[in-house]
């Protein structure tokens, strides 16, 4: 426990989130006992039709679409992501607004009170945080995204109407367990008896299905029960009995939105008798639907992609996006990773389309300095088959320093690539001046 003084009802947001970064002694603690002990202090009731989100990719874009049609269609929507970029308040919208200083700060001093010595992390706070502003706001419709896994995860206090998981692969091991299988069932408890649960993952692990099928879930599969067909002009959707067709691709780029599409048509699908969605409201909310560092494409020249991609999963999506772009003589990458992620992995999954490496240090525990990532990128390339010219690697203090060398080396038909981290983008939009 900090011996810092609990902040009160005048404390600014900034305050706020300094204690909950140095309340709990984990900045990860798995488990529900705690956040359901104060969940049910505070009496918070969802009366809305609640979608769950989790997945080890996807999520953000999937969630971002599902909000929009919504809105799109005349609900009252709330929507609860993680982490933020640039500012905390991204993380909790409300009827597609951010949360204000205010409202959330109210919040946090009505958790204080109500937790007395129960102690929260970081996420479980700002979870109850977002819970109890939806729950007075008098909602038709909140979507969750899932922090970590499923199972401990403190979204999974939420009983869903309609749980998705949008892709199982290998991250965050340490947590969740060092194979499909293990992570697939910390996912797969998300879904609840009788509702619908969704999952896009072309391949589901068995895990996943057998934890469906024990629990007695609506399990709806990519592939016998929705799926996609398109052109270059048009896509269409096909569900167990409902089709949209004509759709214009979404505004989110990227060579697996079809597929985050799909699942969130599939979840209003399945909730259709209680939340009637329109095919203009599919369609305008398609068009609408916004999501910052997640294959963004910055106007100018020389091309600038922004892209979270932090796993060898994203980076293999990543890869095929960068591969459908039109020629770029050269490709220069502001690339910062923590140290718990699998660096090796994700630079086999981009080879060589990466020319100029610049590698950025990273704050907090787990940040690794620009030097050291730089050795580690070189041993990964090193492994790599030879194809022309070796890729050069450098190293750089952040991922601001790192931005301007890219900056200052690339031609006007070249294009910079800024991936590895939520961090490693966020501070790069930051010293473009650029909000979300």
């Amino acid at each position: 426990m900090s011996v810092l003084a609990p902040p009160n009802a005048a404390t600014s947001l900034d305050g706020w989130l300094h204690y909950l970064e140095v309340l709990h002694g984990k900045p990860i603690d798995m488990g529900l006992e705690r956040v359901s002990e104060v969940a049910r202090r505070l009496d918070i009731q969802l009366d809305a039709v609640k979608f769950i989100v989790g997945g080890t990719n996807g999520k953000g874009s999937t969630c971002a679409m599902l909000e929009a049609m919504l809105l799109a269609a005349g609900y009252k929507v709330g929507l609860y992501t993680s982490p933020h970029l640039i500012h905390f308040n991204e993380r909790i919208r409300v009827n597609g607004e951010l949360v204000t200083d205010s409202d959330l700060v109210a919040q946090f001093h009505a958790i204080e009170v109500a937790r007395a010595q129960v102690s929260l992390s970081y996420f479980e706070y700002t979870t109850l945080a977002a819970l109890r502003l939806f729950s007075q706001s008098r909602l038709d419709a909140v979507v969750l995204e899932v922090g970590l896994g499923g199972r401990l995860d403190a979204v999974n206090i939420v009983d869903a109407d309609c749980a998705i998981v949008t892709s199982v692969d290998l991250d965050h091991m340490d947590y969740l367990g060092d194979t499909r299988e293990a992570i697939g069932y910390e996912k797969a408890h998300i879904y609840r008896a009788d509702r619908p649960a969704i999952c896009s993952d072309p391949v589901p692990p068995q895990s996943l299905l057998d934890y469906a099928g024990k629990i007695g879930a609506d399990l709806w599969l990519f592939g016998r029960d929705f799926n996609y067909s398109g052109d270059r002009q048009q896509w269409a959707y096909g569900g167990r009995s409902q089709r949209r067709a004509a759709l214009a691709y979404p505004a989110l780029r990227g060579a697996n939105q079809l597929l985050n599409a799909s699942a969130a048509l599939a979840a209003l699908e399945s909730v259709r008798d209680r939340l009637s969605v329109p095919q203009q409201a599919v369609r305008q909310g398609l068009a609408q639907a916004m999501l910052p560092g997640r294959f963004q494409i910055l106007p100018g020249q020389p091309l600038v992609i922004l892209d979270v991609a932090h796993n060898p999963h994203a980076a293999a999506v990543l890869a095929q996006n960068l591969d459908n772009m039109g020629y770029h003589p050269y490709t220069y990458a502001v690339f910062g990773m923590l140290s718990d992620k699998d660096l090796s992995g994700v630079v086999a999954k981009l080879g060589r389309r990466i020319d100029h490496w610049y590698c950025a240090g990273l704050p907090g525990p787990r940040g690794v300095t620009g030097d050291a990532l730089a050795g580690q990128v070189r041993a990964a390339l090193a492994t790599l088959p030879e194809d022309g010219e070796a890729p050069s690697v450098q190293a750089c203090r952040d991922p601001a320093a790192a931005y301007a060398a890219a900056r200052e080396m690339a031609g006007e038909n070249d294009r910079i690539l800024v991936f590895g981290s939520f961090l490693t983008v966020s501070a790069v939009m930051q010293a473009l001046g650029r909000s979300t």
